[in-house]
């Protein structure tokens, strides 16, 4: 790594957790305790800390948090960080503390007298990291702050989170991001790095654009997240299906997303009477409950949050274990977005999804009817279109996900496909059974009838229109009715027909189902499978980075969480925030008997062994003497 320029680095006096002219790799080891920088964060942390903007693109549980925090720690002043929901920030200053960073946050949450007290620290040179909405940010007030700062040198750097808030091609679009831009005309000599775990082409450069970074360094991390599983199940029975998934993670920590606020609610009351603690989180509910669901999640171990969109993002949870789609989200970048809150720890998590044709139809008639502009509708098709072309591969999953961002990978060995590849087969002549049941229907009805229609049933709806009497009729025995769903969603896929939104997801024919009702072309279709069993979890999974413990060992780990549970119910902040599982699966593995040997496990600083390391030794060597 670089030296930094002299006028670059600081010098820590008072704070006791740095010695002066401290290197980026020391405050790593002694604030944080991690011996070493991963991927691109030694180069964004040098470039930063050098006072160069940065625009920096890095998978959830990536460690982008560092790249902000270490910078701001290395140079004069204190770092702004901007960040759109009040749990992170609250997560993020928690956890800040327990590492003895002099951190805090600027919200709604603050009554007038607290707010004004962190204004003034603030202005007192008292913090290294400074937390503030976006909308708070750009207050006459808060610039005033930021004035009196910037002309004493005090102001280290900006930092913009989920900086993909600022394009309206994003998932998670906020207005009051726009504004940011305003940060370099009035402090242009002043660092910034936007940081986003998402972003596709479109919206990178809408990033760039808005918030003036056409000139910043651009850093883009792998998109892989290799200790995630994924999983897509051909919907059949949904309840039953993630009661059989979430047998897999008993008493572990998860979201389960559905489209609707309604589902979130009833799916959280059954999974209540199935004997699984879980909880709705939804934009209707009352904010107070909002607030209090999100503490319980972020605090209690083994819930599961059952909730729509609405939740999720800037969560820190770094044991999540799974995460659960009861319906398709609305593009790649969202899948990706919501499967990443699991495994932020590294550890093995699991992404599953049950998937079926009637998503299609609702997904397209939001976007038909929606007020957007044209342009914008477009490129809403075009991405879902991506996410129906990821559902229905044959191929890896990971390989899919990762080429949509721009990647290429060899087939992972961890995704369901992988696991259990499923049939390929010569579907012309089933496609053209398909195509000739829309067409002799009139194009006017949904998957359900054509179903019905091609197995030969006699339904009410088959006599009142008469759809006995056509060749069609009773010409798809050699397939069941999940079979031919499965027909019908790769159609769709192929781009060969499309639900018509104006008639109720009607199925309707493309250019491209000419050729294929002509036979002059062919078409190779995936024959519908049964999902991945219990005994194939996380098989083929090479890349983790878990620690495998033995019995013993386990007894000693779940000793721990009890400890650190009580400490953090103590303090009031969530388990996560004292030790991270990791840490504690390694103190279990290797016992250190004494307070030196603390400082060889990762995630313990300096000041967590000075709080917590003569507690832990005790607890160890008690467990040696037993």
């Amino acid at each position: 790594m670089a030296a930094l320029g002299a006028d670059a680095r600081r010098s820590r006096g008072g704070t006791g957790i740095l010695p002066p002219m401290a290197s980026a790799l020391e405050v790593l080891r002694t604030v944080f305790g991690y011996n070493a920088f991963r991927g691109d964060q030694a180069a964004i942390v040098d470039h930063v800390a050098d006072g160069g903007d940065a625009l920096v693109l890095m998978p959830t549980g990536g460690g982008k948090s560092l790249c902000y925090q270490i910078p701001a720690l290395l140079r004069p002043g204190v770092g702004i960080v901007v960040s759109p929901l009040i749990a992170l920030m609250q997560d993020q200053v928690d956890a800040l503390l327990q590492a003895g960073v002099r951190a805090a946050y600027l919200n709604s949450s603050l009554g007038f007298d607290e707010a004004l007290d962190t204004e003034r620290r603030a202005a007192r040179g008292e913090l290294d990291l400074l937390y503030v909405a976006p909308e708070r940010l750009l207050t006459d007030r808060f610039l005033d702050l930021l004035d009196r700062l910037d002309a004493r040198g005090q102001l280290a750097l900006f930092a913009i989170d989920e900086a993909h808030c600022v394009s309206q091609w994003g998932h998670d679009f906020r207005p009051e991001y726009i504004q940011l831009s305003a940060l370099h005309e009035r402090y242009p000599r002043v660092p910034r790095i936007a940081l986003t775990a998402t972003a596709d082409a479109a919206t990178r450069e809408d990033i760039q654009t808005r918030l003036g970074l056409t000139e910043a360094r651009l850093f883009v991390s792998s998109f892989d997240r290799p200790n995630i599983r994924y999983e897509i199940v051909d919907r059949d029975n949904p309840r039953k299906q993630l009661l059989a998934f979430l047998g897999r993670h008993r008493g572990e920590a998860g979201i389960v997303y559905c489209l609707s606020r309604k589902k979130v609610e009833e799916t959280a009351a059954w999974l209540e009477t199935q004997g699984i603690p879980a909880l709705p989180y939804h934009a209707g509910l009352d904010a107070d409950v909002r607030r209090t669901h999100q503490q319980r999640f972020l605090r209690e171990e083994g819930l599961v949050m059952s909730a729509t969109v609405a939740f999720g993002m800037g969560i820190d949870k770094p044991d999540v274990r799974f995460v659960a789609h009861l319906d398709l989200p609305k593009s790649l970048e969202a899948y990706y977005q919501e499967t990443g809150r699991a495994g932020r720890d590294g550890e093995p998590a699991e992404a599953w999804m049950t998937y079926g044709l009637n998503d299609v139809v609702v997904h397209r008639s939001r976007i038909d009817e929606s007020n957007a502009p044209d342009q914008q509708k477009r490129i809403e098709r075009q991405k879902l279109d991506a996410l129906l072309g990821y559902c229905e591969a044959p191929r890896c999953r990971r390989t899919v996900l990762l080429s949509y961002f721009g990647e290429s990978s060899a087939p992972c060995g961890n995704c369901d496909v992988c696991l259990s590849p499923p049939e390929v087969f010569d579907g012309t002549i089933a496609a053209q059974k398909a195509l000739s049941a829309i067409l002799r229907t009139g194009q006017r009805f949904g998957a359900g009838h054509l179903v019905d229609l091609l197995r030969g049933r006699s339904t009410d709806k088959i006599r009142q229109f008469g759809h006995e009497a056509l060749p069609t009729f009773g010409v798809g025995g050699e397939l069941d009715d999940q079979g031919w769903r499965a027909v019908f969603r790769q159609l769709i896929a192929h781009g060969i027909i499309e639900p018509d939104s104006s008639q109720y997801g009607a199925l309707t024919l493309n250019a491209a189902a000419r050729p294929v009702l002509k036979g002059e072309t062919t078409l190779s279709l995936r024959r519908q499978r049964a999902s991945v069993g219990k005994k194939s979890r996380f098989a083929g999974y090479a890349s983790s980075q878990a620690i495998e413990l033995d019995t013993a060992d386990q007894q000693l780990f779940e000793k721990l969480r009890a400890w650190r549970q009580e400490i953090a119910k103590t303090q009031q902040v969530p388990a996560y925030v004292i030790l991270h599982d990791r840490t504690l699966r390694e103190l279990a593995q290797r016992r250190p008997r004494h307070r030196e040997g603390l400082a060889d496990i990762t995630g313990l600083g300096e000041a967590k062994i000075e709080r917590y390391g003569e507690a832990l030794v005790e607890l160890l060597n008690d467990v040696a003497n037993a």
